[in-house]
């Protein structure tokens, strides 16, 4: 199934890996902590768990062996993200060389590299960024499964699936587009792909088992928190929410078509060299109509069914969720690209990594030096470290000799407090066992336990009634403040509350 690394695939995967380490690198000097949903990560990711109450556990297992490896620093989830980022890119090549030139297939994989979801927003590990590699792994191996029929291929494609869908259940949409191709070309007919289904089904069922026999004990957990992420008012709410997330994708799109203009303005100005008459041909001239027709059918499908389930049901629709949407349509621009192939590629290389650059730079301008100088309470200048060292001063005044273990409190505070406190520290979160795996939470409460929370952190919202109750168990109680940045920032409140060790505590 593989065929030879060659100079092209050297000089892309160079090029993806200098994307993961300057956006890392830059994240990492100008953000005080992650975004919420990577802390969110960090804090899931102290244990190896078969499910999440609101996710299936992949992404927090990749963490997890990240940190095993790296520990826990806050740079980790820009890292992790930027990883899925870049590995998506690779499969994408990988599958644009299926059916064009390698020239073409780095056009194509460039450009859609400057978007939102490949850049700004693949530094953000949540499950949808971090289910970027396996959709474009599923859909390479697709394409060959279907192409060349092997054995292998389906089974690798099963157990691909498989990881993306215990990444997040949304996967569904990607296997939908695969079998609306299927149909559309009658592959059900060939005895062949019957076959190789079959194979890819049971290594697909195989590998999620474990996962599956969890949700049937947790009561399908993860599915009652989507079924109420999904809610909307009705049908006019979730044809507002078309609207908002058509106008959202297409801005998140946009660095792809500026790349392309300047890419075009700079062609009209100083015309690249054309050697031969079929130079002046678009790019996408030499698709076969088969490779056409996967482009559009499993390149449009996510969209198109998404918008009309979500209107038509009146469901709720969030414009992250379209992270994984988009990825093909990089090789849609094929249809608007001609010229010398070398010298055309070289232009748009230039055009892509300048813009790279500068949205890398501009972004880490903009959450970094300009969010703190202007006060605004972003997660990019919270002060994690200056909370965590205030905390851990009170608790070692009330009781010395012991060591901080554990932090009740919600994930994004907890978060902080914990992973600047040390790795051996974990968060209860919320107070509720059920979100919190990792625990055993009677003996939590019992040896020694640290409630901490913030309504100005919490947007102005109150805390969990669970950390309520444990905050009016406490021994110890007070309310420390800490400025968010700048003297223009809010202050925050930090209500703080220790439990002391108990008789009944059995931790040694």
């Amino acid at each position: 199934m593989r065929r030879r690394f060659d100079s092209a695939d050297s000089l892309m995967a160079l090029l993806l890996a200098v994307l993961v380490v300057v956006w890392t690198l830059l994240m990492a000097v100008s953000h005080g902590a992650p975004d919420l949903d990577g802390m969110e990560e960090l804090v899931w990711a102290v244990t190896l768990e078969w499910g999440y109450t609101k996710h299936p556990p992949l992404p927090s297992w990749i963490l997890y062996a990240l940190a095993q490896l790296l520990g826990r620093p806050l740079w980790l989830p820009f890292f992790a993200g930027m990883c899925s980022s870049a590995l998506a890119l690779w499969f994408l090549w990988r599958l644009g060389r299926e059916f064009t030139s390698a020239g073409k297939a780095a056009a194509g994989v460039l450009l859609v590299s400057v978007t939102l979801y490949f850049s700004i927003r693949g530094t953000i590990y949540n499950h949808d960024t971090a289910q970027l590699w396996s959709v474009a792994a599923c859909t390479w191996l697709f394409y060959r499964a279907l192409r060349h029929q092997q054995r292998s291929t389906w089974v690798w494609l099963g157990i691909t699936a498989a990881l993306c869908t215990l990444t997040k259940y949304s996967a569904v949409i990607l296997f939908t587009a695969f079998f609306c191709f299927m149909l559309r070309h009658g592959s059900f007919r060939d005895a062949r792909t019957v076959r190789g289904v079959g194979h890819a089904l049971i290594a697909f069922g195989v590998v999620f088992a474990p996962h599956l026999l969890w949700l049937v004990m947790s009561d399908f957990a993860p599915f009652r928190y989507a079924g109420g992420s999904l809610e909307a008012g009705g049908r006019l709410d979730a044809l507002r929410d078309a609207f908002s997330f058509i106008g959202t994708q297409a801005a998140r799109l946009s660095p792809m078509v500026v790349a392309w203009l300047i890419w075009r303005a700079w062609e009209r100005r100083r015309p690249a060299t054309r050697f031969e008459p079929e130079d002046n041909e678009r790019w996408s001239s030499g698709l076969t109509p088969w490779d056409i027709s996967f482009l559009r059918w499993v390149g449009l499908t996510p969209v198109i069914a998404t918008l009309l389930v979500s209107t038509l049901l009146g469901t709720r629709l969030v414009a992250a969720w379209g992270t994984t949407f988009f990825m093909l349509w990089g090789f849609y621009m094929l249809w608007v690209i001609r010229g010398e192939e070398r010298e055309t590629l070289r232009r748009i290389a230039i055009v892509v990594i300048a813009v790279q650059l500068a949205m890398a730079l501009g972004y880490a301008v903009a959450r970094g030096p300009l969010a703190w100088w202007n006060g605004r309470p972003a997660r990019s200048t919270f002060p994690g470290a200056e909370i965590s060292a205030t905390i851990n001063q009170i608790w070692a005044e009330h009781l010395p000799g012991i060591p901080l273990r554990v932090v009740a409190s919600d994930t994004w505070l907890g978060g902080n407090i914990a992973l600047n406190s040390g790795v051996d520290v974990q968060v209860f979160i919320n107070g509720r066992a059920d979100e919190s795996p990792w625990l055993d939470a009677e003996q939590a409460v019992e040896c020694g336990l640290l409630v901490v929370y913030s309504r100005v952190t919490r947007r102005g919202g109150e805390p969990a009634p669970e950390l309520v109750a444990l905050y009016e168990r406490a021994r110890y109680s007070g309310v420390a403040e800490q400025r968010w940045s700048s003297q223009r920032s809010p202050i925050i409140d930090l209500n703080w509350a220790i439990l002391p060790p108990t008789a009944r505590c059995t931790t040694r």
